[in-house]
């Protein structure tokens, strides 16, 4: 096992996991209501394309993190985990201007006039239903997803191994999760960027 990289104070890191989770769950919630109306100069939807990617990059590290643990290349899983985290803070600030930029769109608007009609609903069929659950399930695990992976790396970072280990059994395959459906949510909606 690795030792420490930093002193453990439970206290310190409850708070400071908690005020940033909070902040960004705020932020965004927040976007749902809130778009720039200004011209970028450049296709915006770049920054959706952008996430995507990195989610699937996200995906292989976490494998390849699971991999590594299981073969006892401790520091490889901790450099593989630790890449994983910050690829999702950049993945963060790419979703902010995303939708900062682009705004909402909808599942099924084949007019791109930010109205489902009756017939819009028709012809896309089932299909909408699968993608919102899809969707409803992928936003629900990434707003609750973010402390237990920041508490499981804490518990890492502080050598606490058996908390950390059992906080990982629930936090990776969640994670894990929410890396795979967000590229699967971008194909789904992609069509109906405008």
């Amino acid at each position: 096992m690795l030792e420490a990289i930093i002193a453990k104070n439970d206290k310190k890191a409850y708070w400071l996991i908690g005020i940033f989770s909070v902040v960004v769950f705020g932020a965004v919630v927040a976007l749902g209501s809130f778009k720039l109306n200004i011209n970028a100069g450049f296709d915006v939807h770049i920054f959706a394309k952008i996430n995507a990617a990195i989610n699937c990059c996200v995906a292989v590290l976490l494998v390849t993190a699971l991999v590594a643990i299981k073969n006892s290349k401790y520091k490889l899983h901790r450099n593989l985990m630790l890449g994983a985290m910050f690829l999702s803070v950049f993945f963060l600030v790419s979703y902010i201007a995303h939708h900062l930029l682009a705004g909402e769109a909808k599942f099924g608007d084949l007019n791109h006039d930010g109205v489902l009609d009756v017939e819009e609903k028709l012809r896309v069929g089932s299909s909408r239903i699968f993608y919102l659950l899809l969707l409803a399930t992928h936003i629900v695990l990434a707003a609750i997803i973010l402390p237990f992976i920041l508490f499981t790396a804490y518990r890492a970072l502080t050598s606490e191994w058996p908390a950390h280990k059992k906080l990982a059994k629930y936090t990776w395959p969640l994670w894990l999760y929410v890396a795979v459906t967000g590229p699967i949510v971008y194909y789904l909606i992609s069509p109906y960027y405008t």
